[in-house]
């Protein structure tokens, strides 16, 4: 395990290295946790056989197993963290009412649209396909490679074996629709005059494009709140989420082989719930506030890094080359679904820079919240709208929703009880819909007009 990941190591540090000379990966905008994973599959046993991952007693590659364990550990990281000051739903609802809306029912409807495709379409096409393939699309696209992990592992219990590996692919073409796809949006938004802070695309600063930060552009990656003379802070903080993780594990060995229960919680799920317990006690020890959220956050976003490297690294070409045609077929539904969501729902229920909120909502809808702050940079480079202030204040309440669908869902699609969870979904989701447009209004002002707020804030950007 060690050597493996010494080896996908050394190919993220390449792929930085590349990202940061190569002008066409700067265009291209490939995040180097993918390109690293490429590397990994084309140098692996798959193809080339050059990079020697290490294989099981049965011949399997041993990596395929590492997102598995990445993502609990990714989910420790979530509720750990001080956090003196978390908004309530009712400040939420009056402060980013259409952002919680928009957000939350787009995400579950990807779920939900997918569902019922798969249930009464994709069936008349590819007839011996396995019902829990639909869901393996938004999976990847709205949830990204660590969900994908996540939810192909209740339909791996459930027999569908090759659910990681269409799970990874999804995450993967998810990512590079949303980078291709935002870019050619951003493009036609700015010729016809939809974004208000910029009158063109804008070319991403340097750093963004080569990976490195200059001297101003550089910030502090957290807090220290031990004294590294007893642990460094590092070591801390490492070690309490490797607590959450071990935790989890004990609780899920204990279900699995002593009490041999039927009803077995996933793995990430439990290091979820172990980490929030723990977070509780350290609170009610007063210890909390020396477990800071920033470094909680890196540490999180370090894991998720190896967990897409190892994810496009391990994925099976032949369940690719098997699953072609439904992939292609589910791929064009979820970037249909997120150009649908962006021009029939994201220009009338946001309250002002609907294209700059619409883009960013994209991005993560498609890849991941990385590859949405991407593009928004793009069309708001001094980030005005507060597109990412109200996500952040909203995704405060939508992450436990987001998890209680991923932890419900998959069990039920494994045992093929699909059509009453994707109607409930739907509904959920339009409900949040109709929620938006009472509650905080539905806007028909034609895409390139001003919106109440947006002038006082352009006004302000070009004042001296």
């Amino acid at each position: 395990m060690f050597a493996d990941f010494a080896l996908i190591s050394v190919l993220l540090v390449i792929s930085h290295l590349l990202r940061s000379r190569l002008r066409l990966l700067q265009n291209l905008l490939i995040p180097a946790p993918i390109l690293a994973g490429f590397l990994g599959l084309i140098g692996g046993p798959q193809l080339l056989g050059w990079l020697p991952f290490s294989l099981t007693g049965e011949g399997k590659i041993a990596m395929e197993r590492y997102p598995y364990e990445l993502i609990a550990i990714l989910f420790a990281t979530l509720f750990l963290g001080h956090q003196p000051h978390r908004p309530t739903l009712r400040t939420m609802l009056r402060d980013v009412g259409d952002t919680w809306f928009y957000n939350f029912a787009a995400y579950i409807g990807q779920f939900g649209v997918a569902l019922l495709f798969g249930l009464y379409i994709l069936p008349l096409m590819f007839p011996d396909l396995n019902p829990g393939f639909a869901l393996m699309m938004p999976a990847g696209f709205a949830g990204g490679h660590g969900t994908a992990a996540a939810v192909s592992e209740s339909l791996q219990a459930g027999g569908f074996n090759d659910a990681q590996s269409l799970g990874f692919t999804f995450a993967t073409i998810g990512l590079l629709i949303g980078i291709f796809g935002g870019l050619t949006l951003i493009n036609i938004a700015t010729r016809r005059g939809w974004t208000h802070l910029v009158s063109s695309a804008q070319e991403l600063p340097e750093s963004t494009r080569s990976g490195f930060l200059t001297p101003e552009e550089q910030t502090s990656m957290g807090t220290s709140t031990v004294s590294a003379m007893s642990l460094d802070p590092l070591t801390w903080h490492f070690a309490i989420v490797m607590t959450a993780f071990g935790g989890a594990h004990g609780i899920d060995y204990l279900f699995r082989h002593v009490l041999e229960s039927k009803i077995i919680l996933p793995l990430f799920a439990v290091a979820l719930l172990v980490s929030a317990v723990l977070q509780l006690v350290l609170e009610l020890c007063h210890i909390g506030k020396y477990v800071d959220r920033q470094v909680m956050a890196r540490i999180g976003s370090s894991v998720s890094d190896y967990l897409i490297a190892f994810a496009v690294a391990s994925i099976k070409i032949s369940v690719v080359v098997e699953y072609m045609a439904p992939l292609i077929v589910m791929s064009l539904l979820g970037f249909l679904y997120a150009i649908g969501m962006l021009w029939f729902l994201g220009r009338h229920l946001f309250h002002n820079f609907w294209f700059e909120r619409s883009i960013f909502a994209y991005g993560w809808m498609t890849g991941v919240v990385g590859i949405g702050v991407l593009l928004l940079r793009i069309v708001d480079p001094q980030l005005k709208s507060k597109t990412l202030q109200d996500y952040g204040l909203a995704f405060v309440g939508i992450s436990p929703l987001e998890i209680l669908l991923i932890v419900v869902v998959p069990p039920l699609v494994a045992r093929q009880i699909i059509l009453a969870p994707a109607i409930v979904i739907v509904v959920i989701a339009v409900a949040c819909f109709a929620l938006s447009a009472y509650l905080v209004g539905w806007y028909r002002t034609p895409p390139g007009e001003f919106r109440p707020g947006e002038q006082e804030i352009i006004d302000e950007l070009k004042s001296p």
